[in-house]
């Protein structure tokens, strides 16, 4: 854009800056460019380094949707755009125009960031914003530190958003360093890492005396670990083709710099120590479980570490006994839909108990029974609250769904009959890793935990083909009559075998009964 004009006000009264700026405009040398601002994540005005150039000039930074090149679909990618401003011969007035067109650039870009007809984003961070980036180097094939410099650096610079690094240094650092930190100097905490160093940075929130304030902060997500289901879960909201690896941190990258803040559902786990945590992903017994921890002797082959633990405990597929019960989610039936009564010897795996009592007894070994299902009590929802111990500190939010764990599920949960499980898992976002999508039809909103279960008898090659279609979120449609998925509130999961492992966002907790609760809208969280 090269403009002469003898008097700089008389261009700026016609080109001002409401009539100029849209949702998009051309290069002028080449009208089939166009760039939209709702793609623009900064612009800087800045003198040329010739002295003997009276012009000025500013850069806009894109990050347009691009057909990949060596396959299908769109990515993110990079575009740098310099324009020159030559309004007269003095060289200020030059520069001066350039920042105003800088100015109205950046404000443009941030007033058409993305939003979405469905309002999963309801606010913004707060702009210029102070940003705390935790970077865990370990994470993933110890590359974080490494990807945030090489890929993320220079667009958080190009979007003038001040940032603060810190490096975590050992387990749970996080978890103490937020717990104790001034929150009022920081916008937004966001996380470099896999899953498991937000697990710790909510739970230090909600430590915190003042965690109703404290768990309101935005909390922004980047890809640096192995499975990184919640960067996965965030992207895939922002309604973009799938992306993986240096395309799925570009994209996380590009949603920080927009600052688009949306409310994220956080689930209340009390274990059986009276340990309280909080969580924001996943809960995992049997299978998955397994495959998680056993595979993180593979992590430095990156994300393909969880396919190899699949096929090696596929190999030695276990069972395991437990107890499980839940709360559904009332949703109004289609009469049509209503399944009949099945009989005695159906093999339908949706095995439940009407009325019965699900205790904290669970150390003795069951017979397997045949599978069968019954009509449910419709007693209104439990609003008991739950027990703290003697001397204990009351803590809010109040879990009103959950009985104490030594107490009966109330009337209205469903009791599941079988006691044989391959896997149990409980899922709050849309991925499970980046290349499983686990709810397709999940928010981080939708204040559902999605209750997942395969029960005995499944053979080796169903539960691959589970998963292989988990990948295009296929596997509700796979027609398994051994995969069982509801939508709860609230859940009690009680293992009877004596060895096992139970995650929670991918960390290993202590073994043992657990119940857990939603708690819609709890949290912030940066996407759009």
């Amino acid at each position: 854009m090269a403009k002469e004009a003898p008097e700089a006000e008389s261009l700026r009264q016609r080109n001002g800056l409401l009539g100029m700026l849209y949702g998009e405009f051309t290069d002028s040398l080449d009208d089939k460019v166009v760039f939209n601002l709702t793609d623009c994540v900064g612009c800087r005005a800045y003198r040329g380094t010739d002295s003997s150039d009276v012009g000025a000039y500013f850069t806009a930074y894109f990050y347009p949707l691009k057909r990949r090149w060596m396959s299908a679909g769109v990515a993110r990618q990079r575009v740098e755009q310099c324009f020159r401003v030559a309004l007269v011969q003095d060289p200020r007035i030059n520069l001066r125009e350039a920042e105003r067109w800088a100015c109205a650039i950046r404000d443009a870009s941030v007033q058409q960031a993305p939003r979405k007809n469905d309002s999963l984003t309801n606010s913004e961070v707060r702009r210029p914003c102070r940003v705390m980036i935790l970077v865990n180097p370990l994470s993933g094939r110890g590359q974080a530190l490494q990807l945030f410099t090489g890929h993320l650096q220079g667009m958080l610079n190009e979007a003038a958003v001040p940032y603060t690094i810190v490096i975590t240094e050992h387990e749970n650092h996080a978890r103490e360093l937020v717990k104790k930190a001034d929150l009022s100097q920081w916008d937004a905490l966001v996380i470099m890492s896999g899953d498991g160093l937000l697990f710790e940075v909510i739970n230090g929130l909600m430590d915190r005396d003042d965690w109703q304030e404290a768990i309101q902060t935005p909390l922004g997500i980047l890809p640096g670990g192995s499975g990184n289901a919640l960067a996965a879960s965030v992207h895939h909201y922002s309604q973009s083709s799938p992306a993986w690896n240096e395309e799925l941190l570009l994209s996380c990258g590009f949603m920080l710099c927009k600052g688009l803040v949306g409310s994220m559902d956080l689930v209340s786990i009390h274990l059986a120590s009276k340990q309280r945590i909080f969580s924001f992903l996943s809960i995992a017994w049997g299978f998955v479980a397994d495959v998680d921890i056993e595979s993180d002797k593979y992590r430095h082959v990156g994300a393909i570490r969880f396919l190899m633990g699949t096929l090696v405990r596929l190999a030695s597929l276990r069972v395991y006994q437990g107890r499980l019960a839940y709360l559904p989610v009332k949703e109004k039936p289609n009469p049509s839909s209503i399944p009949q009564r099945p009989s005695l010897s159906s093999s339908l795996p949706r095995q439940l108990i009407p009325n019965a009592s699900l205790t904290d007894n669970a150390h003795h070994h069951c017979n397997n029974t045949n599978s069968s299902q019954t009509t449910i009590s419709n007693s209104p929802i439990n609003t008991r609250k739950h027990e703290i111990p003697s001397g204990g500190k009351i803590r809010a939010p109040i879990d009103s769904l959950l009985p104490g764990l030594d107490q009966p599920v109330p009337e209205n949960w469903t009791i599941v009959k079988s006691e044989d499980f391959v896997l149990v898992l409980a899922i709050y976002q849309s991925h499970l890793a980046e290349d499983l999508w686990a709810v397709p039809g999940a928010r981080a909103d939708d204040g559902i935990i999605h209750l997942f279960y395969v029960t005995a008898g499944i053979s080796r090659p169903a539960l691959l083909r589970l998963f292989l279609a988990m990948e295009k979120g296929a596997h509700l449609v796979c027609g398994c009559p051994h995969l069982v998925y509801e939508k709860v509130r609230a859940l009690r999961l009680e293992p009877i075998s004596q060895e096992g492992v139970i995650t929670v966002d991918g960390e290993t907790v202590e073994y043992g009964p657990l119940q857990a609760q939603i708690h819609p809208g709890l949290a912030r969280l940066i996407y759009g």
